[in-house]
């Protein structure tokens, strides 16, 4: 007679002998191997996608340093190498098969080290000292923000439409900052005059992250289609702009994104009061009749 009995996921089968007076257990074929499986994988993670989120964090833990040593420059290039690990992370990921909840947590981690922390102090560093408090609190407002950011995007994945990003993401402002920092310090600009205007770039940076504005994410471009032979020209252009005065045009292109970001989220409000004022009177000539 069979009794079957639960063990940890697993199916036992009691098996009772008529012949003798002991009672064997007896395990399904391949769950011992299973198990062991199951250990070896719940012990272990996965190298490669972590060795680059490793190496975003370094960078950005580099950045830090190379600020408070006063080498702003090489503190933002530091962290423009964290935004390319960040990038090749999580596709190497889904590229391999090796997704992860530790990878998730450490990528968020890294994240805020890399993109919050960091650009943040290196800011601090470069013009907020002068200004005190001030200077303290508008540098603390941009990392809070990175903060409640990440953790927003945390909470909406799988849930949150991926062509668009509810608020700045954390390296587009880590961008903006750090670009100011390294054409500043580049063009030898007096960091003192610039305070007060390095705390505003801070603390809308800080509330963009946590606003609803509305960004392009890019990712529903087909990389892997066709395009017009003119888009290839101006993709060729950008990048021949950007080696031109990279500190410059970088600044200038993620300031254009976060404007441009604004604007259509302000455009797409209009059209839905439009409509639903249109629906509205539509609603009144029904009653009407």
């Amino acid at each position: 007679m069979g009794v079957q009995t639960p063990y940890q996921g697993y199916v036992l089968i009691k098996v009772t002998s008529c012949a003798a007076d002991d009672m064997k257990m007896l395990c399904v074929k391949g769950v011992t191997e299973s198990m062991e499986t199951e250990k070896k994988r719940s012990r272990g993670i996965y190298l490669l996608p972590n060795l680059f989120t490793t190496a975003g964090l370094f960078a950005g833990f580099y950045a830090i340093i190379a600020a408070m040593n006063g080498r702003f420059e090489a503190a933002a290039i530091a962290i423009f190498i964290a935004m390319f690990m960040d990038g090749m992370d999580g596709r190497l990921a889904r590229m391999t098969n090796t997704q992860s909840d530790f990878g998730k947590e450490y990528d968020s981690l890294a994240d805020m080290v890399s993109f919050g922390v960091a650009p943040a102090l290196v800011m601090y560093t470069w013009a907020l000292a002068p200004l005190g408090k001030v200077g303290f609190a508008a540098a603390f407002m941009y990392a809070a923000g990175a903060a409640l950011r990440l953790a927003r995007f945390n909470t909406q994945v799988g849930i949150a439409d991926k062509r668009y990003f509810q608020g700045l993401a954390s390296p587009a402002a880590a961008a903006l900052l750090v670009s100011f920092v390294w054409w500043g310090d580049d063009a030898g600009w007096v960091r003192e005059n610039l305070a007060w205007i390095a705390a505003f770039l801070s603390v809308s940076a800080g509330i963009l992250m946590v606003s609803t504005v509305r960004y392009s994410s890019f990712k529903d471009l087909d990389l892997k289609g066709k395009v017009p032979f003119f888009k290839m020209l101006l993709v060729v252009a950008v990048f021949v702009l950007i080696a031109m005065d990279p500190p410059r045009m970088i600044f200038l292109i993620v300031f254009g994104y976060s404007v441009f970001g604004i604007g259509l989220t302000l455009v797409q409000l209009r059209r839905r009061r439009a409509e639903r004022k249109l629906n509205t009177e539509q609603e009144r000539d029904v009653h009407s009749e």
